[in-house]
């Protein structure tokens, strides 16, 4: 990976496309669909394969916000557990999204409040 650093976190990327477009516990979704539009946004290391994403999946995971369902090879099916909601952090002045079934912090890993 080189030393590129987006705009906006990758971790904050990925919750506001988990807002947008998968915030339903009964929707399933995939890594690969969150890779895809965030190649779209245009706002990553463009050097980034799929398999750098993983540890990201894996802390939304671990936060309590989804879940691992399946998983083939590189490809991460995932659930929601509660529905995500839109909120803003004072702190570092960004858009969160967070589930109620997570501890309520920033999710913006230079940030780290208490909401």
């Amino acid at each position: 990976m080189s030393t590129f650093t987006p705009s906006t976190p990758i971790q904050l990327q990925i919750r506001k496309i988990i807002f947008e477009k998968y915030n339903n516990v009964d929707t399933k979704f995939t890594n690969d669909e969150i890779f895809e539009t965030i190649k779209l946004g245009g706002d990553f290391d463009s050097s980034w394969l799929i398999d750098d994403l993983e540890p990201y999946i894996n802390e939304i995971c671990d936060s309590g916000l989804a879940r691992n369902i399946a998983q083939n090879f590189t490809t991460i099916w995932l659930k929601l557990f509660d529905s995500v909601k839109k909120r803003h952090c004072n702190s570092c002045n960004n858009e969160i999204y967070l589930s109620e079934s997570e501890k309520q912090i920033c999710p913006n890993p230079s940030c780290k409040e208490t909401l």
